[in-house]
């Protein structure tokens, strides 16, 4: 099978398909906690106006999540993949977390934590920082409220007002104290949200690791674990290294994740990672692979991922969300390729034709007549 796709230039070179679909382990048990942090699914029919109004198509993104949980995944919910902050906001993200908690109790062995940050609270209208821990406090009282547990995202505003890292201790030492349950910590780098720069007070990581490690030492009772998004194993090796005992580690490094999933013998990593959703079989495969200590099969299943998830969260990083929908519609998950805030327009079709080659070439094309069909269509509206 052959495609014509967009190349150097905006010439279109044949592409000849190499890959075989991976086949997913059903029933599959893991050796690290997985979680995948889910897209949402619009509504293309429905929206009006995608940016200020996006209509979520509820059924398919309920569909979508019994998929990752039926390949053994836990789901991160309403977190930065499903476009928190870029079109998706809290009064949607709330739907999201009661239907999704209320799904999960109809699935044996189904597990999920859900996004609390402060998207309702706009930075410039944030004076202080108990407006911040007033905003924290809403979105937990009602993930709690609903019995679910929480992952403590980045927060904007706190990032506004802050004026060092004593402020950032305040506000995590208050509204860990509160929580009910243990939490999931969220350090995410300014490369998926630039507005986050100098989150905990400073530029520098040591200084920046010490304000975390103070933290999660003073709560190490309500932390779970901590998630780091910064793309840099060696920074997240640093603070796995360091964490208190009963703290765990999930990698968010959608670069490096098999290694420090993996782990080096010593320590290794969990896994919180937005690219799970893209790669979710191949994944389940290695991920069983690796808990039967085969390291070779784990790193054969997980290494042709890489370049794959590369591609998707190349800079401007921040708009990978529109790589991991266009996966779920290359595999059928969802009928069409659009997204809130017309997100899809993101990204140009050498990227998507990138996308498609490197996801072909890790197996990760459940069905490739649908993928070509849909990749087809795709070139022809963007002229290719």
């Amino acid at each position: 099978m052959d495609i014509a796709l967009p190349g150097e230039g905006g010439r279109s070179t044949a592409y000849a398909l190499v890959g075989q679909p991976v086949q997913p382990v059903t029933g599959a048990r893991f050796s690290r906690i997985a979680y995948a942090a889910a897209h949402v699914v619009a509504d293309p029919l429905g929206m009006t106006d995608p940016w200020s109004r996006p209509v979520v198509d509820w059924d398919r993104t309920m569909a979508f999540r019994h998929h990752l949980w039926r390949l053994g995944f836990r789901i991160a919910e309403a977190m930065d993949t499903s476009q928190r902050g870029m079109g998706f906001d809290w009064t949607n993200a709330q739907e999201l977390i009661r239907r999704s908690i209320a799904e999960a109790r109809t699935v044996a062995g189904a597990d999920l934590a859900s996004g609390a940050g402060t998207d309702h609270l706009a930075p410039s209208k944030a004076r202080t920082v108990d407006d911040v821990v007033a905003a924290y406090e809403e979105q937990f009282a009602f993930i709690e409220g609903q019995g679910g547990k929480a992952i403590m995202m980045a927060s904007r505003a706190l990032a506004a007002v802050a004026k060092g890292p004593d402020d950032y201790a305040l506000v995590y030492d208050r509204i860990l104290g509160q929580a009910s349950g243990k939490v999931i910590l969220h350090w995410l780098g300014d490369m998926f949200d630039p507005i986050l720069k100098g989150y905990w007070g400073s530029d520098d990581f040591e200084t920046t690791l010490d304000t975390v490690i103070a933290i999660m030492e003073r709560n190490a009772g309500k932390v779970e674990g901590i998630k780091i998004s910064l793309l840099d194993a060696g920074k997240e090796v640093a603070l796995r290294n360091r964490l208190p005992d009963g703290v765990m580690m999930f990698t968010g490094d959608d670069f490096n994740y098999p290694e420090l999933i993996a782990g080096d013998g010593k320590r290794h990593s969990h896994a919180l990672l937005g690219i799970f959703d893209a790669i979710a079989p191949a994944a389940n495969a290695a991920l069983w692979k690796l808990a039967a200590g085969d390291r070779t099969g784990y790193d054969a299943l997980m290494a042709p991922t890489v370049p794959l998830s590369r591609k998707i969260f190349e800079a401007p990083t921040e708009y990978y969300k529109a790589g991991i929908v266009f996966m779920a519609w290359l595999n059928g998950h969802q009928d069409h390729f659009s997204m809130v805030g017309g997100m899809q327009s993101a990204r140009g079709i050498r990227h998507y034709a990138d996308v498609f080659r490197l996801a072909d070439q890790a197996g990760l094309l459940a069905d490739p007549d649908l993928a070509i069909s849909r990749m087809k269509s795709l070139c022809a509206v963007a002229g290719a």
